[in-house]
């Protein structure tokens, strides 16, 4: 696809989820999962807790069978009962059933076209024709799509490279355009039915694939008229610096791209820390800015002073400032050109001196250093960019 030469997001659908809409000019969501038995009603409640207190939007919960589902009555009576109205959402893989049960009691359902209705093919040719094939799943979704447009749910098409249907391989092999493929054909029978509460997510264990993947849903969504939202997720990332590495590139690449509406980091850790990442992605491309954004140089010989240290004391006095763009840079060699976004700078100007901008206009020369902080928080203070932290 062309990528426009500044930031332009990809102007998606609304879809209304309980209570919070996505898409549009929303900002992007961050929702997460739970990974407990979802039939320990007590632990799937506190877990979920955990998560939205660390800023998740949407509570995903996994359904793999009947017993499983039936318990989100419980779940989401409990979690309402405590004053958590954070929207739910179904993983619903292979039992239709299922998918209509879920879709009376949470506001979402995700669904998996690859193995949702659909087996293995029992050898290299297919049973039934496409179009007998597809006349199967239409005839399987009618319940489902009733349901939904009964309760006003909401529905996810998830494709991922790992389990791609029979059909699917058969006329594509695991690839990009076969999984594209395979959400469009269940996109276009929802819509023969007027059911446009639609969002498509494309998702592989590999980064190159899943941003080629969504790359081409987004080609696909544009010469075909559609404009559902997009969740992002690199499936399967793994732990600690490995999923954080991952995420980073395949979700970010994409957002930086204009893609993306709702985002899932998937790391093998409780999900609750999952969900600073996955601000920090949002934060890192620009895309919704929930903290102060610090710029700082990795100093070198002529920085004159330690600014990991200064650094670390400018976070503490003005880490609370929401929206706020701060440089602090070693020198004057590069520091005012290199900070250009910024809205203040803090820049070495010698051997214990210190420079202080307002975006690009050098305000106060020749500060000695043990007065430089105090004297940033006065200039944002007195341009009105300053707010009082916040008790604990």
């Amino acid at each position: 696809m062309t990528i426009p030469s500044s930031y332009s997001r990809f102007k998606t659908r609304v879809v209304q989820i309980g209570d919070l809409p996505l898409g549009g000019n929303y900002p992007v969501r961050v929702q997460s999962m739970t990974n407990t038995d979802t039939l320990d009603t007590a632990g799937t409640v506190a877990q979920a807790i955990r998560m939205v207190r660390a800023g998740c939007e949407y509570v995903r919960i996994a359904v793999p069978g009947i017993k499983e589902v039936e318990n989100l009555r419980q779940i989401k009576k409990e979690l309402r009962n405590k004053g958590f109205t954070t929207p739910l959402i179904a993983d619903v893989h292979f039992n239709p059933k299922i998918a209509e049960i879920a879709a009376s009691i949470v506001e979402k359902v995700r669904i998996n076209p690859g193995n949702y209705i659909d087996k293995k093919y029992p050898g290299s040719k297919p049973l039934l024709s496409y179009e007998e094939e597809l006349e199967r799943i239409s005839i399987r979704l009618k319940p489902l799509i009733r349901i939904c447009k009964e309760h006003h749910t909401a529905i996810r098409i998830g494709t991922n490279s790992g389990s791609l249907s029979g059909r699917i391989l058969h006329r594509y092999g695991n690839t990009p355009e076969g999984m594209v493929e395979s959400a469009i054909e269940f996109v276009r029978i929802f819509e023969t039915m007027q059911f446009n509460d639609l969002v498509l997510s494309m998702k592989a264990s590999i980064t190159r694939l899943m941003i080629r993947a969504n790359r081409l849903l987004i080609e696909r969504m544009t010469k075909e008229g559609m404009n559902y939202p997009i969740h992002l997720g690199v499936t399967e990332a793994g732990a600690g610096e490995d999923g954080r590495l991952k995420s980073a590139v395949g979700i970010g690449s994409l957002l930086a791209d204009g893609i993306g509406d709702t985002i899932r980091v998937s790391i093998t850790e409780d999900p609750e820390f999952e969900i600073p990442v996955a601000y920090g992605i949002l934060q890192a491309t620009g895309v919704r800015i929930t903290k102060t954004e610090f710029i700082s140089c990795p100093s070198c010989a002529r920085t004159l002073f330690n600014i990991g240290e200064i650094l670390q004391a400018v976070k503490e006095k003005t880490g609370h400032l929401k929206g706020l763009k701060i440089a602090v840079m070693g020198c004057i060699v590069n520091g005012p050109g290199e900070m250009a976004d910024a809205d203040y700078g803090y820049i070495g100007a010698g051997k214990g001196k210190v420079m202080l901008y307002k975006g690009q206009e050098l305000i106060r020369r020749n500060i000695p250093q043990e007065a430089a902080l105090s004297e940033l928080i006065e200039l944002i203070k007195s341009n009105g960019d300053w707010v009082d932290p916040e008790k604990s």
